[in-house]
C-alpha cells in the first residue's frame, strides 16, 4: 500500500513543475510574439515605401506582398485630396472581404488616423475570418508616402496569417506539456520504485517503443485514411482493386512455393548435419549460412550474369534464345536459395535437441528406420517446422531486393509499394500496399499458433542425452550427402561468379580480363562503404545494449504494461521493410523529430529493425540463467549495475556479442527500409550496387558486392572467434 503521503507529495510538486512550467512558457511565446511582430511591423513600414508612382500599377505591388511577407495579405486605401477621407480599396479579395468586415471598428479607425499622421499602426486586436481562415488574423496599417515623404498619397493594409509563427507556438506547447509529463513519470519513479534504475529503463524502452515504432506506424494507417487533409476511403479502394490484388496474390504464391521448397530443403540440410555421421559438418553448416550473411543483391547479380539475356550458360554456352530468368521461377530460385539457411538453422536446433531415447525404445520394439521417423522424429520436429515455414514465408513476402532486379513482368507487392512511393510520389497508397503484406503474415502466424498449440510435443526424460541415434540407412545417407554436395557447389559457383564477374570488361559481350572495374567502382563507390561501414558501426553497439537490458528488464522484472512492451519490442521482426521506410519518412520529416536526411534516422532504422533478434537471443540466455545467483549478490550488497556488470554480462557475453554481430551484418546488407532513408549526404553500399545493375554495369556491382561480402565475413569471422563453441550442448551421432 502506497502512503498518502507520497501522492500529495508527487501532486504539490508536480503543481510547482505545472506553474513553472507554464510561466517559462508564456514569457518564451510573449517574447516570440513580440519580436515577430516587430519584424513584421518593419517589413510592412519598408514595403509601404516601395509603392509605385503609377496608380495603375498598385494592385502588381500588392501582389508582390505575399511573396515578400509569407502569409499575408494586403490592400492599398487611397486617400482623397479634396475630403481627407480614405476611399477605393483595391488589392487581394480575401484582404478586401476583410476590410469590408472590419472597416468600422474602433480598431480599424484608430489605424487609419494613425496613418494619417504618417505614423505606423499595429491593431490591439486579434482578428478572427471564419469564412477564409481558420485560426487568428494580425492587421498592421501603414502609410504610404509621396517621393517627399511629406504627405500621404494612401494606407497599406495588411492581414498576416501566423503561420510558422503559429507552428512555433504548437511546437513550445507540445515540449512544455512533454517536460511536465516526463517530469511526473520521473519523479513517479523515485517516489514508488524499489529500484529506480530499472523504472528509468522501463521509461526509455517504452520511450524507445513508442516514439521509434508506435508512432511511425500508427502514422502510416492513418495517411491511408487522408488524402489532402480529408477523411477518405479512396486511398484503400484503390489498394483493394484487382490490379492490387493480383500483386497480392503474386506475393503469396512466390512465398508459399519459396517457404515450402526452402523447409524442405532447409530440413534436409538439419538432417545431414544433426542426425547422420557425415564428415565435414561444420564446413557443409559455414557454406549453408552463406547467403544470410551476404548482400541481398549477390545472388541475383550471380543468377543474372549466369542465366541472364546475355548470362553465360544461357547464352554463351547453350546459345539460348527465348530463354529468360526474369519471373516466377528466377525468383523462387534466387529466394530458395537465400532463404533456406534460414529454415536450415532454425531446424538444426530442432533436430538437435530431440530426445532420442524415444527413437531408440521405438526401435527397440522392432520399428524401422523410416517408420520411427515418420512416426517420431518429424511429428515431434513439427514445430520447428512451421515455424521455419512460416520465417521464410514472411521473408519471401517482405524481399524487396531480388523482385526489385529479378521480378520482369511478375507483380509482387513489396516493389509496387515502392513503384507507388518513388515513382508516383504516393506516401499514402505506398503504406497501404504494405499494411496489406501483413495480412498473409499474420494469418499465417496465428494459424501456425493455433496449430501447434492444439499438440504436444513435449518428450519428458531423466537427463538430457548425449547421443543421437542414425535415423539414415547407408543407401538414404549417400543420396542426402550428394544432394548436400551438389547444393553447396552451386552456391559456391554463385558466390565465385560475383568474383569473376569484377575482371571481366562487359560481361555477355566482352569477357575481356581487366582489372579496371575494381578502381572504377571503389572510387565511384567509396562514400557508400564508408557511409555504411560508419553507421552501421554506431548502430551494432547501440543495438546490442538496448537488446541485452531490454531482455534482461523483459525476463527479471514484472511491471505494469510488461505485456505491451514485449509486442511493441518484436512488432518490427514481421513488419515489412517497405512500410517500415514509409513509416519512417511520414513521421519524422516534420517537428519536433525532424531526422529525415540524417544520419540519424537510418541509425535508428537498423537499431529498431535488428532489435527483435537480439532481444530474443538475450531472452534465450537469460532463461538458462538461475536467478538465484543474481540474489545472492544483491543479498551481499551489490546494487543493480553491479550486479549486471560483474555477473549477469559475463554469462550472457556470447549472446551479447552474437547480437551485435547480427546487427551489423544485417545494417551493411539492408535494403528495403534504407532505400527510403538515404540522402544526398548519407548513402548506402547496397543502393550503390544496386544502381550498377540497373543500368547494366555489372562489372562495378560484382566488385562492390564481393566488397560488402568481404566486410560481412570479417565481421562475421571475429565474431566466431571471440565467441567459441565450448561444445556443451554437443553429440554425437551413433549407428
Amino acid at each position: 500500500m502506497v502512503p498518502q503521503k507520497k501522492w500529495f507529495k508527487l501532486l504539490g510538486v508536480g503543481l510547482l513543475f505545472a506553474v513553472i512550467d507554464f510561466w517559462i512558457y508564456s514569457s518564451l511565446i510573449g517574447s516570440f510574439r513580440s519580436l515577430t511582430e516587430k519584424a513584421q511591423f518593419k517589413e510592412i513600414t519598408l514595403f509601404a515605401k516601395t509603392a509605385p508612382k503609377d496608380a495603375n500599377l498598385f494592385d502588381t505591388w500588392i501582389m508582390e506582398l505575399s511573396q515578400t511577407i509569407e502569409g499575408s495579405k494586403g490592400l492599398y486605401v487611397h486617400l482623397s485630396p479634396d475630403t481627407g477621407d480614405f476611399i477605393n480599396p483595391t488589392g487581394d479579395k480575401t484582404a478586401l472581404s476583410l476590410w469590408e468586415q472590419f472597416k468600422d471598428t474602433a480598431d480599424f479607425k484608430k489605424g487609419l488616423e494613425s496613418v494619417y499622421y504618417l505614423e505606423p499602426y499595429a491593431g490591439k486586436q486579434s482578428l478572427s475570418d471564419k469564412a477564409n481562415h481558420t485560426g487568428t488574423l494580425n492587421v498592421f496599417f501603414a502609410p504610404v508616402p509621396d517621393e517627399n515623404s511629406a504627405d500621404l498619397r494612401g494606407a497599406l493594409v495588411v492581414f498576416t496569417i501566423p503561420g510558422s509563427a503559429a507552428e512555433f507556438e504548437n511546437l513550445l506547447r507540445n515540449l512544455c506539456l512533454l517536460a511536465l509529463l516526463l517530469f511526473v513519470i520521473i519523479y513517479s519513479v523515485v517516489l514508488f520504485a524499489r529500484d529506480p534504475l530499472t523504472g528509468y529503463g522501463i521509461l526509455i524502452l517504452f520511450g524507445i517503443a513508442l516514439a521509434f515504432i508506435a508512432y511511425p506506424l500508427l502514422e502510416a494507417v492513418r495517411l491511408t485514411f487522408v488524402k489532402d487533409g480529408i477523411f477518405t476511403w479512396e486511398i484503400w479502394k484503390s489498394t483493394l482493386s484487382a490490379r492490387y490484388l493480383v500483386s497480392l496474390w503474386g506475393s503469396m504464391r512466390l512465398g508459399i512455393i519459396t517457404a515450402s521448397i526452402s523447409t524442405i530443403i532447409g530440413f534436409l540440410f538439419a538432417f545431414v548435419t544433426e542426425r547422420t555421421s557425415i564428415r565435414g559438418k561444420r564446413l557443409i553448416s559455414t557454406l549453408a549460412t552463406m547467403p544470410v550473411i551476404s548482400p541481398p543483391f549477390s545472388l541475383t547479380l550471380s543468377i543474372i550474369l549466369l542465366f541472364g539475356n546475355n548470362g553465360l550458360i544461357t547464352k554463351q554456352l547453350l546459345g539460348l534464345q527465348n530463354f529468360s530468368i526474369y519471373g516466377l521461377g528466377g525468383l523462387v530460385l534466387v529466394q530458395t536459395i537465400g532463404m533456406f539457411p534460414i529454415a536450415f538453422l532454425t531446424l538444426s536446433s530442432v533436430l538437435k535437441s530431440i530426445d532420442s531415447t524415444v527413437e531408440d525404445a521405438a526401435m527397440d520394439l522392432n520399428a524401422g528406420r523410416f517408420h520411427t521417423f515418420w512416426t517420431i522424429t518429424l511429428p515431434l520436429a513439427m514445430p520447428g517446422i512451421l515455424s521455419a515455414w512460416l520465417l521464410v514465408f514472411t521473408n519471401s513476402l517482405a524481399d524487396f531486393a531480388n523482385p526489385l532486379l529479378l521480378a520482369g513482368s511478375y507483380k509482387v507487392l513489396s516493389v509496387e509499394a515502392y513503384i507507388e512511393v518513388t515513382g508516383r510520389n504516393n506516401l499514402g497508397g505506398g503504406a497501404a500496399l504494405s499494411l496489406l503484406l501483413l495480412l498473409p503474415t499474420l494469418t499465417a502466424f496465428f494459424t501456425q499458433r493455433y496449430w501447434v498449440n492444439r499438440k504436444s510435443f513435449v518428450t519428458v526424460t531423466g537427463k538430457p542425452s548425449v547421443r543421437l541415434t542414425e535415423l539414415a540407412s547407408k543407401p538414404v545417407r549417400i543420396a542426402l550427402t550428394a544432394f548436400v554436395v551438389i547444393s553447396l557447389g552451386f552456391i559456391v559457383a554463385l558466390y565465385g561468379t560475383i568474383v569473376a564477374g569484377c575482371f571481366v570488361k562487359n560481361w555477355g559481350i566482352d569477357y575481356t580480363f581487366t582489372t579496371a572495374n575494381i578502381g572504377e567502382a571503389l572510387s565511384r563507390g567509396w562514400q557508400a562503404i564508408r557511409d555504411t561501414v560508419t553507421l552501421a558501426t554506431i548502430a551494432t553497439p547501440l543495438a546490442g545494449i538496448i537488446a541485452m537490458a531490454a531482455a534482461l528488464i523483459l525476463v527479471r522484472r514484472s511491471f505494469i504494461g510488461k505485456r505491451i512492451l514485449e509486442v511493441l519490442l518484436m512488432t518490427p521482426f514481421a513488419v515489412p521493410g517497405t512500410l517500415v521506410g514509409i513509416a519512417y519518412i511520414l513521421a519524422f520529416n516534420k517537428p519536433p523529430l525532424l531526422l529525415v536526411g540524417t544520419a540519424a534516422i537510418i541509425v535508428i532504422n537498423y537499431i529498431i529493425r535488428e532489435l527483435p533478434v537480439g532481444m530474443e537471443t538475450g531472452i534465450a540466455s537469460l532463461r538458462q540463467i538461475d536467478p538465484s545467483i543474481e540474489e545472492a549478490a544483491q543479498d551481499l550488497g551489490a546494487d543493480m549495475p553491479t550486479v549486471f556488470k560483474s555477473i549477469v554480462l559475463p554469462l550472457i557475453r556470447p549472446a551479447f556479442l552474437s547480437s551485435m554481430s547480427y546487427t551489423f551484418v544485417r545494417s551493411m546488407t539492408a535494403v528495403s527500409a534504407v532505400i527510403f532513408l538515404i540522402s544526398a549526404r548519407w548513402y548506402h553500399l547496397t543502393v550503390q550496387i544496386y544502381n550498377f545493375s540497373e543500368n547494366l554495369r555489372f562489372g562495378l556491382a560484382s566488385v562492390l558486392a564481393t566488397t560488402l561480402i568481404l566486410i560481412v565475413l570479417a565481421a562475421f569471422g571475429i565474431m566466431r572467434l571471440i565467441v567459441r563453441d565450448q561444445g556443451l550442448t554437443e553429440k554425437t551421432v551413433s549407428q
